[in-house]
């Protein structure tokens, strides 16, 4: 009976130890490994995320470092290298925009789920673990009980061979009493019973134990090692997930990366070496003339004989001196000053503050500066207007309806916007007179702002205005209503702040009607919005319609053009956008 148990155990033993089941210790070491593995990810894409973020701020830094300053944007900005490179910065600030994206994605994305798989793999593997801990040692518990009885078992039946034997002895002895026989009797037969419970005992602890081994090897161990298996199944399908998901978030941006490239190789193709040539022609010309040949003097002519002696008068060095340096000065215009233009372009620029009216500046500069300052008068003088139409339209609209609140508080911002409108006028009006002077022009405009000018526009009347009428054309008189009226810088009959024709040209200026139609064509526009003329001397255009630009600005809101269909007028300025054609110049 004891060969077949021990036989059982060791077949139960090498059965436990092929089936694997035998390793939960093998597993959870296996297991443990998959938890440090995944941390050890988890510290790859931090490493990886704070590189990119490092190089995405270096790349920002360099950025910033060689960024144009306002100077630079107005020294170099008409060359197309400087324009290109600006360009190349611009491409290379999203592109390390795009590195910050990798990281982005990166932590927010793979680095949070894989921590959530980190903390659920730990939790499921503890308990799978303790799961398993739990049944082996009910298993071990069992083994115990079945070796306890076991040998209660040997002992009992060890007991009742010695009791069987002493009984057989004294049976066999003839000088014991019967008394002491039977006494041996009695203790063999409660041997016997006690070996015999301990035997049902032990027979009855084996089924149990069998029963919990058979269940061990057989449901819940399998069970257990399943769970385990399944979770760190997961746990490498969720990996291989996350570095594809790493992956892919580099391979998203990699399109963006190759526009910020192209942008780069576009902006390089941009730059082009006679633009770039013809801009410095054109930036620092001075426009002065070309002086003559210097003539030969021939001293033998210069000895005229005197009449009076006979003696000759010879012509002295100090009249040949001053001779030439007259004919040197006609190169700067009669004017002693330092050379300027390309021949200045090495000399310190510590020079004398510019004049108001740039006539320290080569002729083709000064009309460069001049021109820039109107433009920026008139940018100005538009603002301005545009404020001001806003204001009596709210004017209106409390006049309409007090509620919303008191047309007297606008008056004095009215005022003060009427008299920056006449500042900006006057000022308008002095340096279209300085360009007028640097061409060579007899000053045709006069921009002086009388008594009734803007500022003085403010009435009780003004509130009456409709605030939907688009500025009358030049030709046309605005009624009398104590409302700015946009000037008309050629209508002979009008009677504004502006002086009259009168004052602003010769008597017999106008007196041929075709000089009046003879606008030389200075540039295109194109209408951004419609516009219908109401009044003589407008015209009317349709939205996107183009035509030829006769005038400027005269900073009164409208600007004459001529259509397709030959028909010229004003129409509003700030209803079209205007391209001249001295932009295109080099």
């Amino acid at each position: 009976m004891k060969h077949e148990n021990l036989i059982k155990r060791l077949f139960l033993h090498i059965q436990y130890v092929f089936s694997g089941v035998d390793q939960y210790d093998t597993v959870a070491v296996h297991t443990q490994k998959g938890v440090d593995f995944c941390e050890r990810f988890t510290n790859f894409l931090k490493e990886r995320s704070h590189i990119e973020f490092e190089y995405a701020k270096n790349l920002k830094r360099l950025v910033k470092n060689y960024q144009p300053k306002k100077k630079d944007e107005e020294e170099y900005g008409q060359f197309s290298w400087a324009r290109a490179f600006w360009d190349l910065l611009k491409e290379l600030h999203d592109l390390a925009g795009q590195h910050e994206v990798i990281a982005e994605n990166t932590q927010g994305n793979v680095m949070k789920d894989l921590s959530n798989l980190i903390q659920d793999y730990k939790q499921d593997r503890k308990k799978e673990l303790q799961e398993g801990a739990k049944i082996q040692e009910q298993l071990k518990a069992s083994l115990a009980q079945l070796e306890k009885r076991e040998k209660q078992y040997e002992k009992a039946f060890r007991e009742a061979e010695k009791a069987t034997d002493a009984y057989r002895r004294a049976d066999a002895d003839i000088n014991l009493s019967r008394a002491e026989v039977e006494k041996h009797r009695n203790n063999m037969m409660l041997k016997s019973q006690q070996s015999d419970d301990c035997k049902n005992e032990y027979a009855s602890q084996l089924q149990q134990t069998n029963q919990h081994q058979h269940e061990h090897y057989h449901t819940h161990m399998p069970q257990v090692f399943q769970r385990l298996q399944n979770i760190d199944e997961n746990r490498i399908d969720k990996m291989k997930s996350y570095i594809k998901q790493s992956a892919d978030i580099e391979r998203n941006i990699i399109p963006i990366i190759n526009t910020c490239i192209d942008g780069m190789v576009k902006a390089s193709d941009s730059i082009n070496a006679v633009e770039d040539s013809r801009s410095v022609v054109n930036k620092y010309k001075s426009g002065y003339p070309i002086p003559s040949d210097i003539a030969f003097d021939d001293l033998s002519n210069s000895q005229v004989p005197d009449g009076r002696n006979g003696n000759t008068l010879t012509t002295t060095p100090k009249n040949l001196n001053l001779e030439k340096g007259s004919v040197r000065q006609t190169v700067s215009g009669g004017k002693s000053k330092k050379r300027t233009g390309i021949l200045g372009l090495f000399s310190s620029s510590k020079s004398d503050d510019p004049k108001e009216d740039f006539s320290d500046l080569p002729p083709s500069q000064r009309k460069k500066q001049l021109l820039k300052k109107i433009d920026s008068i008139k940018k100005e003088i538009t603002r301005e207007t545009a404020e001001r139409e806003g204001m009596l339209k709210m004017k209106d609209v409390y006049v309409q309806n007090p509620a919303l609140g008191d047309p007297n508080s606008l008056d004095k911002k009215i005022e003060e916007n009427g008299e920056k409108l006449d500042s900006c006028r006057k000022e308008l009006s002095k340096f279209v007179s300085y360009l007028d002077d640097a061409e060579g022009k007899k000053s045709t405009t006069s921009l002086a702002v009388s008594d009734d000018s803007l500022s003085r526009s403010t009435s009780d009347g003004s509130v009456n205005r409709d605030p939907n009428i688009i500025p009358p054309p030049p030709s046309i008189q605005q009624p009398n209503n104590d409302v700015y009226t946009p000037d008309i810088p050629h209508s002979p009959k009008k009677k504004s702040s502006i002086p009259d024709d009168d004052e602003l040209h010769s008597p017999d200026e106008f007196e041929d009607p075709e000089i009046l139609e003879q606008y030389p064509v200075i540039g295109t526009c194109r209408a951004l919005y419609s516009f219908t003329a109401e009044n003589e001397g407008s015209v009317t255009m349709e939205e996107n319609e183009e035509m030829s630009v006769l005038e400027q600005d005269q900073g009164d809101g409208w600007t004459r053009v001529r259509k397709k269909d030959e028909g010229e007028g004003f129409v509003p300025t700030s209803y079209i956008q205007i391209h001249f054609f001295d932009q295109d110049e080099v």
